[in-house]
Order: structure tokens, then C-alpha cells, then sequence
């Protein structure tokens, strides 16, 4: 079985940091893309920023020289480092990841597409 785990999200004033971290739990040999998503009440998720294991990133332009995607291929592991936070950038923030994973029984590895239970960051104006 394999999850992601979040954590970092909390409650911070308009112009402070958070950081968020993400890890890939379980049999996996690979990891291909690793992003962050949110999704803001009302409103469709959308992409935040993502990683590919090359490590060429993508932005959001809204998030563009705010935020920064790292990721610590060895621990299976991205990060979301965010500054000058805004109100409008509360949201509920979820990880995704494209990987392959091992599987029992002797079959063949497979590709999945993974998301965390989402983390809650609130911007106060």
C-alpha cells in the first residue's frame, strides 16, 4: 500500500512563511512527479507547483517567485516552501504524486497516482 503524508499547514498572518512537507509511505521504486495542489472554499483544485524527478518545476503563476517546490528524491519526499502569503492563498493543500510502486505476488510494478489527505493553511489578512 502506498499514501502520502502532509504536514506544515497551520494559521499564519498575510506577508509570513510557511513550509509544507509531503512523504511517500510504502513500496515504491520510483517517483515521477511530485506536486502540490489546492483548493480553496467554492473554488476547483488547482495546481500549486510540481517536481519531475529531472527536477524541472512548474509554477502557478499566481505562486511564481512566492513559492518554492523541493524535493529529497532519497527520502521520497517534496516540499512546498511559501512566502509572502496572501488571503487569498488559504486553501486546503494536497500532494500528489505519479509513481511506480512494487506489488506482491510477483507481479510486475505499477504505475499510480496518489494524494494526501490534504493540510489546511489559513492567510489572515
Amino acid at each position: 500500500q502506498v499514501q502520502l503524508s502532509e504536514s506544515g499547514g497551520g494559521l499564519v498572518q498575510a506577508g509570513g512563511s510557511l513550509r509544507l512537507s509531503c512523504s511517500a509511505l510504502g513500496s515504491i521504486l520510483s517517483i515521477h512527479v511530485m506536486g502540490w495542489y489546492r483548493q480553496a472554499p467554492g473554488k476547483q483544485r488547482e495546481l500549486v507547483a510540481l517536481t519531475t524527478s529531472g527536477g524541472s518545476t512548474n509554477y502557478a503563476d499566481s505562486v511564481k517567485g512566492r513559492f518554492t517546490i523541493s524535493r529529497d528524491n532519497a527520502k521520497n519526499a517534496a516540499y512546498l516552501q511559501m512566502n509572502s502569503l496572501q488571503p487569498e492563498d488559504t486553501a486546503v493543500y494536497y500532494c500528489n504524486a505519479n509513481l511506480i510502486y512494487k506489488r506482491d505476488y510477483g507481479l510486475v510494478p505499477a504505475h499510480l497516482e496518489v494524494w494526501g489527505q490534504g493540510t489546511l493553511v489559513t492567510v489572515s489578512s
